[in-house]
């Protein structure tokens, strides 16, 4: 008699369309899960990364990808979510420096409740998210203290972790990797980082601006990972426009 294969295990990832989460996703798939995307429509000014998490989730080939809307710009509080300006041409050592304007206030935190919602009702007991620590900008909401106390949090919160027995446990295996090793393990991993996109403010034709904080530290990933960056942006050295 032929033995049935197992049934893999499920996974939310968490899915922007950048690259930390597209790397992570394709983590979540070399580990063996089946992957659950999670991506979300919160009123973010670059909002062309939903177009790239729908490239990448379909390039993955993932068991669903969920689409969740709602609007941030009601709170504001980050120039991500409101007309502050985006900051642009920082040096390096200001963008370690201070918690950005462009942190989204209690963001990770409401994009895992949605993930610990829908895992539950899929009896997932993994959550992947793409957080890291040291080439982001010092955002409170990246920190393993922070993923520790929620997944305990999270363990207490829900029928599955109350009743179930079901353990829930949050992967961040990104979390003390340096940009440039991120990209190499991605494409190890043989990641298509063409189908990504990470700039905090892009052109009206969706082209990267090359100055954020964000294309700074994607740009200095590529270079310091002896890789190109397949992506164009609008104004950098390389590809000036």
């Amino acid at each position: 008699m032929t033995q049935m294969p197992p049934t893999p295990r499920r996974a939310v990832v968490l899915l922007s369309g950048g690259l930390d989460s597209t790397t992570t996703l394709a983590i979540a798939r070399a580990e063996g899960f089946s992957c659950y995307a999670l991506s979300f429509d919160y009123g973010q000014r670059h909002r062309r990364e939903l177009d790239a998490a729908r490239r990448v989730a379909a390039a993955m080939g993932v068991a669903d990808h969920l689409l969740v809307a709602f609007d941030l710009r009601a709170i504001g509080g980050s120039a991500l979510t409101s007309d502050l300006p985006v900051p642009k041409d920082r040096p390096p050592e200001a963008l370690a420096e201070g918690i950005p304007v462009t942190y989204v206030p209690a963001r990770n935190t409401i994009f895992l409740s949605f993930a610990l919602a829908w895992a539950e009702t899929l009896a997932a007991e993994d959550i992947f998210i793409g957080v890291n620590v040291y080439d982001y900008s010092g955002y409170p909401d990246c920190r393993p203290a922070y993923l520790r106390a929620y997944e305990a949090m999270a363990n207490l919160a829900t029928r599955a972790g109350v009743e179930g027995g079901r353990r829930l446990t949050i992967h961040a295996p990104l979390i003390e990797l340096t940009k440039a090793q991120i990209i190499q393990r991605g494409l190890a991993l043989g990641v298509d980082y063409g189908l990504t996109h990470s700039c905090y403010d892009p052109t009206p034709d969706g082209v990267a601006c090359g100055r954020c904080d964000s294309c700074q530290l994607r740009l200095k990933g590529f270079a310091e990972a002896g890789a190109v960056d397949p992506l164009p942006y609008a104004l950098h050295p390389n590809t000036r426009r």
